[in-house]
């Protein structure tokens, strides 16, 4: 199967919607100014500074003596993040509760990086965790061989509970292509000709006899689980555009709007699903067959791209293919998590508690992600979050300074 990269995709600006909350799960700024000054010089997570910090000279609210250890103080860390503008919140909002607990973390904007990289990085000691991690999609990336013949997975664990459940991925079709030939799965539009035709006379590579959806950004995974996808179920007229996704999505967003037929890959949480809006102008439509480990293209760690059950809690006014389970989307609900070195969670028994507590809530995440879609910084708004929350914020940082 012939892999499609089209470079000629229009980039668009388009306004924010209201958000449309889907059921199973749930940024675009690049600025980085904090209030604290960062480090990215390769982390020291082995060692760390004893000796006591000097003790507050202001006690602005009461504070407990236990409230102002720092166990973090005289570590420097580096921290990744992901090259999708949607796991920026995330990334600010894990950074500045270790600066809370007195760890020096680099800004994580100056090591953005897809997982094909990310995960080789944490192994080779480049940086030392990220929190943009989405299982079990990613497992692929840890059975990577190293030189020394040791797994990338021997080095890194994942960790927490982030997002369990939070990464709500799959397929929408444009709704009226999809009423007018009685669409369910993509399996029925691989086999039907006249839709396949009217498809495929407005898709990406026009006249070309094959529908042409637009799948995933190489590197990011799900480009690779697409593919693997196709082949496992047999979709000899179905291929998969492979570009920049905000590129594709713009081209994909105009086409909907204009009630042309798309097929087009997505996720939440993002921004994304506030501008195509499934049971308005988009459904999730379904696959008939879920991926299972048999790994059809023979691709190195293509056994861990197994979707089953590929379920989602939708009803039949956002889906289309709906079975006794639920709505059979054709992937599975992945685990937003922080993944990081085991030298740092050995070392760090605060860092490695903060990151087992911290947990959030994808429909909160969703609306972080929109304030950042119209301007607001990361940063900014994860500074807001901790204020807004700063009970549960300062229930998390105990815990942390406990295990010190």
């Amino acid at each position: 199967m012939r892999l499609r990269k089209n470079r000629s995709m229009l980039k668009v600006a388009s306004a924010l919607l209201a958000l449309v909350l889907v059921a199973a799960a749930c940024g675009s700024d690049d600025d980085d100014s904090t209030s604290t000054e960062t480090s990215a010089t390769p982390a020291t997570s082995g060692t760390s500074d004893t000796t006591a910090p000097p003790a507050p000279e202001t006690t602005a609210p009461p504070a407990t003596d236990a409230a102002e250890t720092m166990p973090g103080e005289g570590v420097s860390l580096t921290m990744g993040r992901a090259d999708w503008d949607t796991g920026y919140f995330q990334a600010a909002l894990v950074r500045q509760l270790l600066q809370r607990l007195g760890y020096e973390v680099s800004d994580p904007a100056e090591k953005e990086l897809g997982p094909n990289l990310a995960y080789l990085a944490m192994a080779e000691d480049n940086i030392d965790f990220w929190a943009n991690s989405w299982y079990p999609g990613h497992s692929s990336w840890l059975v990577n061989e190293l030189p020394d013949g040791s797994k990338v997975g021997d080095h890194i664990s994942r960790i927490g509970e982030l997002m369990v459940a939070g990464g709500l991925q799959g397929y929408l079709v444009t709704k009226s292509f999809a009423e007018e030939y009685n669409l369910k799965t993509i399996d029925d539009l691989n086999n039907n000709p006249e839709a396949l035709a009217a498809y495929d006379s407005k898709d990406p590579n026009p006249g070309n006899g094959v529908a042409d959806i637009y799948g995933c950004q190489e590197s990011y995974t799900c480009d690779d689980i697409l593919q693997s996808q196709i082949a496992f179920s047999g979709w000899e007229n179905i291929e998969q555009v492979i570009a920049g996704y905000d590129a594709m999505f713009a081209e994909a967003f105009s086409k909907i709007e204009d009630g042309e037929p798309v097929v087009l890959y997505t996720w939440t949480p993002s921004s994304y699903i506030t501008q195509v809006r499934p049971g308005d102008n988009v459904m999730w439509i379904g696959v008939e067959e879920v991926i299972d480990d048999s790994n059809p293209l023979g691709r190195e760690g293509g056994e861990q791209w197994d979707q089953r059950p590929g379920l989602a809690t939708l009803g039949t006014d956002t889906c289309l293919y709906i079975v006794d389970e639920g709505c059979q989307i054709g992937w599975v609900a992945a685990d937003v998590l922080i993944t990081a070195r085991n030298d740092l969670l050995e070392n760090n028994p605060a860092a490695k508690r903060l990151f087992e507590v911290v947990k959030l809530n994808v429909v909160d995440v969703s609306l972080q992600i929109v304030a950042q879609g119209d301007g607001a910084s990361p940063e900014d708004l994860a500074t807001q979050w901790i204020a807004d929350n700063s009970d549960t914020v300062d229930g998390w940082l105990a815990e942390a300074r406990a295990a010190a």
